[in-house]
């Protein structure tokens, strides 16, 4: 794997049953990069994210993240590996406080046992009001600071979004996947999402990977795409080259949503 690559798919597969999903997808993506993954639904797109974050294991391919294989393994030594995910549809602790939802992302770095958490250790105690801080403080990144006491039910779509990802910035991760981010925003939201992702990129000197079916966000903040249809990848590259991609049009986009 080259030094500037941080996470490769080779040949990865996924079949249910006599259905295949999702077929020889071989990927490199760039440290540092926002890269987009595009396609119509039905694709396969969130498929290869359950992959590559361990939630299906791949019928055949590889997973290599930094170098290191991790496709197959559970979802949580995935995660501590250093990948973070949000997901299509929104999962929250409903009945627990916003902090609460993050803190519980920031406990897969904890660093003491569960024994020395139920009686109340001093290192413990300390970790506990550590891993507090630290929550706040990125709770106050993502602009729900002053809502750390309410309960994630109480929360607006948007609001629901930043959660969950102030939630995988509590796991640590160098390298995040954020599916479907601008689902249900308006313009000026998905406007504002954009310089939130690459301001969370720079700030915490992660490597992003999106799937997104909102085209502006797609062209205009990603610097690689890569484009699925019926599990293959069809085109790969900057966006002016993906916008202008005969088989995309074909494919998905549409040449007025590509002109809009």
């Amino acid at each position: 794997m080259p030094n500037d690559v941080i996470l490769e798919t080779r040949d990865l597969t996924m079949r249910f049953g006599g259905l295949l999903a999702v077929s020889d997808f071989s990927v490199s993506i760039a440290r540092g990069s926002i890269t987009g993954l595009i396609g119509p639904n039905g694709a396969g797109k969130t498929t290869c994210f359950n992959m590559i974050t361990g939630f299906y294991r791949p019928t055949s391919g590889e997973v290599l993240f930094e170098g290191r294989p991790i496709g197959g393994l559970p979802p949580h030594k995935v995660c501590k590996a250093g990948v973070a995910r949000t997901f299509q549809n929104i999962r929250l602790f409903t009945n627990e406080t916003v902090l609460e939802n993050v803190m519980i992302g920031r406990h897969l770095r904890q660093k003491t046992g569960w024994l020395q958490t139920l009686v109340f250790t001093p290192a413990s105690t300390r970790e506990d009001r550590a891993i507090r801080s630290h929550c706040l403080e990125l709770l106050d990144v993502v602009g729900l600071a002053d809502l750390a006491g309410e309960k994630a039910s109480s929360l607006s779509y948007g609001a629901q979004r930043r959660l969950e990802i102030a939630r995988a910035l509590a796991t640590g991760p160098s390298f995040l996947l954020l599916d479907e981010p601008a689902a249900g925003m308006n313009p000026q939201e998905s406007e504002d999402l954009m310089g939130f992702v690459r301001a969370i990129r720079d700030d915490f000197k992660l490597t992003v990977l999106l799937i997104e079916h909102d085209m502006k966000v797609v062209m205009g903040i990603c610097e690689h795409i890569f484009v699925l249809d019926y599990g293959q990848i069809i085109a790969a590259g900057p966006p002016e080259a993906i916008r202008n991609d005969p088989k995309v049009i074909l494919a998905y986009l549409g040449e007025e949503d590509l002109h809009a």
